[in-house]
Parts: C-alpha cells; sequence; structure tokens
C-alpha cells in the first residue's frame, strides 16, 4: 500500500519514472508480445501486439488498439506495455501504436497514422487470433482524442481503406473532445493555435450510425475539462440514439485514470474492470 500510494502521487505529479516502476511491476498477462511491427514505412509507424494467453474463443479474441496521450508531442508505445498486459490478460487481443508527433507533424498527420494503425487491427485480426467483428478503437488524453475522431469522423478511416461501421465500439479515457481554443501549451502548436482548423474536434461530430462508446473521466480533471468534454460528448451521442456508457471516478486523476490499468493502482479506480466489462457486452458489430 505505501508504493501504491507513493506512485500514486508521482504520477499525479506526471513523473516519467513511474510510468518505467508500473510497467517493471506489471504481472505478464500476455502469451507473447510482439514489439515493433509496421502498420507504415516510417520509424513512428510501429505497434505492440500483447496476444492474451488464454485460449481465444470460438470466433476469436475482441480486439483492442489503443493510443496514448501526451499532447501529441511526447509518447512512446513502450511506456505502455502495462496497458497492454492488462488487457491481455482480460482476455482482449491489444495493440498499442505509436503516431508522430509534433515537432515532426502537426494535425492532421497523426491521425492519418492512428488510422493506418487501426486498419492494421482490423485487417489482420483474424491471422492474429481475434474477432474481427469485435474490433474496438481505444485512447487516453490525446490519445482518446485521435480514437474519439477515427469513431466518429469517417475521413479518416476511409483513407486507410476502412470505415467506422467496421468497429465494435470505441472508448474514450478523459480524451478531449471539444478544447478550442485551448490553454493547454504543449497542444496548442499542433493544432495552429490561434488558427485552429475547422472540422477539427470530436464534438463537431456525433452520426446516429457512430459506434457504441465507453466515454470515462475523473471528477477533478485538471487538465481536461469531465464536463465539456466527456459529459457533452455523452450527451451529444445519446441525442443522435447512439449507445453510451458514461463513467466519473472520484478518487482519479488525469493520469491515474490510465494508471489504474496497472494492478498496484487499481484501487484508484475500477476503470480496468470497466472498459473490459464494456468490451464483452458489445455485441459484434
Amino acid at each position: 500500500m505505501a508504493l501504491a500510494a507513493s506512485l500514486t502521487v508521482v504520477i499525479a505529479l506526471g513523473g516519467c519514472s513511474a510510468v518505467g516502476t508500473l510497467n517493471a511491476l506489471t504481472v505478464r498477462g500476455s502469451q507473447s508480445v510482439h514489439a515493433g511491427v509496421a502498420y507504415g514505412p516510417l520509424p513512428r509507424q510501429r505497434l505492440d501486439i500483447y496476444l492474451p494467453a488464454q485460449a481465444a474463443p470460438a470466433a476469436g479474441w475482441p480486439v483492442v488498439v489503443f493510443f496514448y496521450g501526451g499532447s501529441w508531442n511526447t509518447g512512446a508505445r513502450s511506456d505502455y506495455r502495462f496497458v497492454g498486459e492488462a488487457l491481455a490478460a482480460r482476455g482482449v487481443l491489444t495493440l498499442v501504436a505509436d503516431y508522430r508527433l509534433y515537432p515532426e507533424v502537426r494535425f492532421p498527420d497523426f491521425l492519418r497514422d492512428s488510422a493506418q494503425a487501426l486498419a492494421y487491427g482490423l485487417e489482420h485480426a483474424a491471422r492474429l487470433g481475434g474477432d474481427p467483428r469485435r474490433v474496438f478503437v481505444m485512447g487516453h488524453s490525446a490519445g482518446g482524442y485521435n480514437a474519439a475522431m477515427l469513431a466518429l469522423d469517417a475521413r479518416w478511416l476511409q483513407a486507410a481503406g476502412h470505415a467506422p461501421s467496421e468497429l465494435a465500439g470505441w472508448i474514450g479515457l478523459a480524451g478531449p473532445y471539444d478544447f478550442f481554443p485551448t490553454d493547454n501549451p504543449d497542444a496548442r502548436p499542433a493544432f495552429f493555435h490561434p488558427d485552429y482548423p475547422p472540422r477539427a474536434q470530436p464534438i463537431e461530430f456525433a452520426p446516429p450510425d457512430a459506434p457504441r462508446s465507453f466515454l470515462a473521466a475523473p471528477v477533478h480533471d485538471k487538465l481536461v475539462s469531465p464536463e465539456r468534454s466527456t459529459r457533452q460528448m455523452a450527451d451529444k451521442l445519446q441525442a443522435a440514439g447512439v449507445p453510451v456508457t458514461l463513467k466519473f471516478y472520484e478518487g482519479a486523476s488525469h493520469t491515474t485514470l490510465i494508471g489504474a490499468f496497472a494492478w498496484p493502482l487499481r484501487w484508484v479506480a475500477p476503470v480496468l474492470a470497466d472498459v473490459a466489462a464494456f468490451i464483452d457486452q458489445a455485441p459484434p458489430r
């Protein structure tokens, strides 16, 4: 408990060393990890694949393609092994993907990368032992934005030869869905502040045929407004007739919301159990 409390404080303050500690303490939940698999020709177009240790169901494991946060200018897939292992332990074939970041690229290039990574998951699900009818896109923070845009704005998956209708659902954890103009100095250059591009926010898209949605946020998120982004996005989708599961967590922060996927921090919020239940209960597309 002392270790867990210390980790909570460090992660809440944004400590990178705590992520390494979480990964070091992570119990292996996969039978194997295929690291650095290319989904495109560029160095950042790589993903890691976590295969569940248990036998696959007859139709295959559900599949999650996960995108991490970092204000579109930091992050690496290797930092999120604890997410891949946690989901694999729940019987979810998980792909943790990198994407290009600022200053190498700006909007919308990181969405193009994300669409290619998700297309890889859709196209290779069956070969990997997954169920191609039960593919989900998931993200935290900036990665939650990426996941939302792929699920709600058909432009990006169409460019990769696919469509949001192929998804069984999408999962957004503390994602910024309505945030222009942003006061986050790290995120501003990725969106050409103050000249924000049009049609660049998920809140602008809530089609009635959007995939079913799981939206979650900390009650007291100090980085991304849970009311303006998560609740408003959920309300707009529900008004369009889209099935939405909405969760708010009292004890979590913006960073510990994703940290709670690691076993030392699962007492912070039951987000892993809630995400796993959403995946289990979602019908095939």
